[in-house]
C-alpha cells in the first residue's frame, strides 16, 4: 500500500511519519456496531447491533464512516456501502447499499468520508473526489454533485481528511491545502471566503491531519499541534471559546496522534509519551473525565499505553498497545458496543484483546474496529 502519513496501520499505531511501512500481522478482521439506518454498517440489513458484528471478509486493511462506508482491501481494491444519495458511494447512481459493492481499480490507497461525499488517493499520489459538491468540497473548480469519481489536479498528494463539507490534504512535500465549505474559519485561510479548488495553508512542515464538522487539527513535523475553525466550546484548546480563521498552537512539543469530532466539537491527542488528552464539548461525557463538563484546554484521560484514537460526534475510541479497545460517551444506538445503550462519562472495555485499530469518520454513531486473528 505504499509510505504515508496519517493512516492507521494494522499493527494498530497511528503512523504519524514519513518513514512508516504499512504492515500486516495476521489476517484483518473488520467488526460494526452502532448506528445502520442507512446500512452503512456492512451486515445487509438495517440493524442497530450493541455489540460488534463481524464484516464479511478477511482481506480489509482501512475503513472510514458516516452514513455511509468506504473501505479498501489488502490488494488495493475500494468498496463502498449505505447511504448513496448523493452519489457518494461511486457507483455512477445515487442507490443505497447495505453490502460492500466495489468501485472500479486496484490501486486505491488511502480514503476519507464526510456526510456529503468521499475522498481518496491512489498508490500514484493521485486525489479523487465524489458526492455532493455543492458547497466546493470535491475541489474541482465547481459545484457540481458526481457519482463516480473524479481527480483533483496533482501528482503529489499524501494524506487526507474530510470534514464537514470540506477537506484537508498534505503534499509529500509537507505543504497543507483546504477547500469547500468555510463558516467559521474552518480552512484555515484568514477568511470565511468558500473554496472549490484546493488553497493552501502556510507553511511546509505539517504532518498528520483531522477535519472535524466545523474545525481542525493538524500538527507538525515538530510535534507541535495546531488548532482553527469553530469554537464554541472550546474545542480548539486555546484555554477560550474564540473562533479562528487561522491556524493557532496548542502549548506542547510532543503531540502525537488527533482527532477532531463531528458537529458537537470535542478533540483527542495523544503524546509521544502514550498519553491520552480531551477537550472541547462534553455534554454527553465524550471526553472521558467522569463528568459532563465542557473544557476549553486539554486534559488527560488517565493511562501511559494509548495507542490509535478516533472522536466521533458524541463518543470517543481508542485502543492501548496492550490490544484492548475502550469507548464512551453517548450510546443511544449502541455505539459504545456494550450491549446495552448506557451512555459512559470515562472509558470502559469493549470485550477482546485482540484489537488493532479503529475506523475513521467522525460524524456518525457507526462504529468500526479491526481485530487480527
Amino acid at each position: 500500500m505504499g509510505i504515508r502519513t496519517n493512516t492507521w496501520d494494522l499493527k494498530g499505531h497511528y503512523d504519524l511519519t514519513n518513514s512508516g511501512q504499512n504492515a500486516y500481522v495476521g489476517s484483518p478482521i473488520l467488526f460494526s456496531w452502532g448506528f445502520n439506518n442507512r446500512g452503512q454498517l456492512g451486515q445487509n440489513n438495517q440493524t442497530r447491533y450493541s455489540s460488534p458484528v463481524q464484516v464479511p471478509g478477511t482481506t480489509w486493511s482501512s475503513i472510514s464512516t458516516e452514513q455511509h462506508s468506504l473501505a479498501t482491501k489488502t490488494d488495493g481494491t475500494l468498496w463502498s456501502w449505505g447511504g448513496g444519495g448523493n452519489g457518494q458511494l461511486g457507483q455512477n447512481n445515487r442507490t443505497y447499499t447495505s453490502s460492500p459493492v466495489q468501485i472500479p481499480g486496484t490501486t486505491w490507497s488511502f480514503i476519507s468520508t464526510s456526510e456529503s461525499h468521499s475522498l481518496a488517493t491512489k498508490t500514484d499520489n493521485t486525489l479523487w473526489a465524489w458526492g455532493q459538491g455543492a458547497q466546493g468540497q470535491l475541489g474541482n473548480s465547481n459545484l457540481s454533485q458526481f457519482s463516480s469519481p473524479v481527480q483533483i489536479p496533482g501528482t503529489t498528494w499524501n494524506s487526507i481528511s474530510s470534514g464537514g463539507y470540506y477537506n484537508l490534504a498534505t503534499k509529500t512535500d509537507g505543504t497543507l491545502w483546504s477547500w469547500g465549505i468555510n463558516g467559521d474559519g474552518r480552512l484555515g485561510q484568514n477568511n470565511i471566503t468558500y473554496c472549490s479548488s484546493p488553497v493552501q495553508i502556510p507553511g511546509t512542515t505539517w504532518n498528520s491531519i483531522s477535519g472535524g464538522a466545523n474545525h481542525s487539527l493538524a500538527t507538525k513535523t515538530d510535534g507541535t499541534l495546531w488548532s482553527w475553525g469553530r469554537n464554541a466550546n472550546g474545542g480548539l484548546g486555546q484555554n477560550n471559546t474564540t473562533y479562528r480563521s487561522s491556524p493557532v498552537q496548542i502549548p506542547g512539543t510532543t503531540w502525537n496522534s488527533i482527532s477532531c469530532s463531528g458537529n458537537n466539537g470535542h478533540s483527542l491527542a495523544t503524546k509521544t509519551d502514550g498519553t491520552l488528552w480531551s477537550w472541547g464539548s462534553n455534554a454527553y461525557g465524550q471526553l472521558g473525565q467522569n463528568n459532563r463538563t465542557n473544557y476549553s484546554s486539554p486534559r488527560q484521560i488517565p493511562g501511559t499505553t494509548w495507542s490509535s484514537i478516533l472522536s466521533k460526534n458524541i463518543q470517543s475510541l481508542a485502543t492501548k498497545t496492550d490490544g484492548t479497545l475502550w469507548i464512551w460517551g453517548d450510546n443511544g444506538s449502541g455505539q459504545l458496543g456494550q450491549n446495552n445503550e448506557t451512555p459512559y462519562s470515562s472509558p470502559v472495555q469493549v470485550p477482546g484483546t485482540t484489537w488493532s485499530s479503529i475506523g475513521r469518520g467522525h460524524s456518525s454513531n457507526s462504529v468500526f474496529a479491526f481485530q487480527l486473528q
